[in-house]
């Protein structure tokens, strides 16, 4: 393992969480992101607020955050007429981040966003195993050279992807996590569940340093998850990374509902959930997780929280749970009307 990974486990091992960061899309909208764009391009075109992004996470005590590269790869990129910058905008993603990280003060470690190509894998699209390794190692490759500590597979829905990333990233040598979103009644859209990913990632190798939960519905649906990788047996690192509540359309703005206090509840409930690497996804901001981080350095460690106490301290579950897997949880769902979002950022 890597000397970021160690760092990594030593913090586990010491204090029990590591705090890894927040938004990326939610903040770069802030900044002046259009919607539409691409945020890679900024690294190249406003790097002072790229490293402010950075920045921002390092200095409310995050222990690991995410470069400025989630869409950039080949496919994606293919969209904005850059295909061909794939490998040079994850670089200069990386490259940004090292800076920040090295001028910290104290270790924190870089990961290297790597998301969906935003194509099917056959037999389900088009788009051909080998062709999906390619890609998205060609990006592996622009964030190793930029100088990541590990690769950060993030928001996946299918297995096939996230499997083809976890090839992709095999040889640089360095440790990888990988989170899906269970955004579709405790399943991806694909239809994989917790208990799916912590099986696929069983036989893969070298191991994923972490994996775990990232956007979906919100703080309460992604614990039920968390949950359920606790009791899948996992013997890595849980993640966790919710969503500042729930998107809303007012003043002419997607503004995220959780409060300050609501998301430093969800850190704690995290944490005594079973996770481990706990930070924020869309609508997470630096106020967020200052706030998480001091909740978690001020309350110690409880019991394992019911699906009625998350409820009830976080607001009810959105998605219904279906199938036999779930049969016996609980599926309260308090004060919130059955809805489906749909992702309006890059993280």
């Amino acid at each position: 393992m890597t000397g970021a990974g160690e760092r990594l486990s030593h913090l586990i091992e010491s204090r029990g969480w590591i705090l890894a960061d927040g938004a990326t899309g939610t903040n770069l909208f802030n900044m002046g992101l259009k919607s539409g764009d691409a945020p890679e391009f900024w690294n190249e075109r406003h790097p002072d607020r790229i490293r402010a992004l950075y920045q921002g996470s390092v200095n409310v005590g995050a222990d690991v955050f995410l470069t400025n590269s989630f869409g950039g790869n080949a496919a994606r990129l293919a969209l904005h007429g850059a295909a061909d910058r794939a490998r040079e905008l994850s670089r200069l993603s990386a490259e940004l981040a090292r800076e920040v990280a090295d001028s910290a003060g104290r270790p924190v470690a870089v990961a290297g966003s790597i998301g969906p190509t935003g194509e099917l894998i056959q037999p389900l699209g088009s788009l051909a195993p080998d062709r999906a390794v390619e890609i998205l190692a060609e990006q592996a490759a622009g964030l190793a050279e930029g100088g990541v500590d590990m690769f950060w597979i993030e928001t996946m829905s299918a297995i096939e992807e996230l499997t083809a990333a976890s090839e992709a990233v095999r040889g640089f040598g360095l440790p990888w996590c990988a989170t899906m979103s269970f955004d579709t009644a405790g399943r991806t859209m694909m239809g994989v569940t917790e208990a799916d990913l912590a099986r696929a990632v069983t036989g893969i190798a070298p191991a994923p340093f972490a994996i775990g939960a990232n956007c979906g519905l919100g703080a309460p649906d992604l614990l039920r998850t968390v949950l359920g990788f606790a009791d899948s047996g996992l013997s890595v690192p849980i993640i966790a990374k919710a969503n500042a509540g729930i998107p809303r359309f007012r003043h002419g703005k997607i503004r995220y509902d959780a409060s300050v206090e609501t998301m430093a509840d969800y850190a704690v409930l995290a944490r005594d959930c079973g996770a481990t690497l706990i930070g924020g996804c869309c609508g997470t901001t630096a106020t967020h997780l200052d706030a998480m981080r001091i909740a978690l350095e001020q309350t110690s460690p409880g019991q394992r929280p019911s699906l009625d106490e998350i409820s009830r301290r976080l607001g009810g579950f959105v998605g219904r749970l279906p199938g036999p897997e779930t049969a016996g949880r609980e599926t309260r769902r308090k004060g919130l009307a059955r809805r489906r979002t749909r992702r309006t950022e890059p993280q």
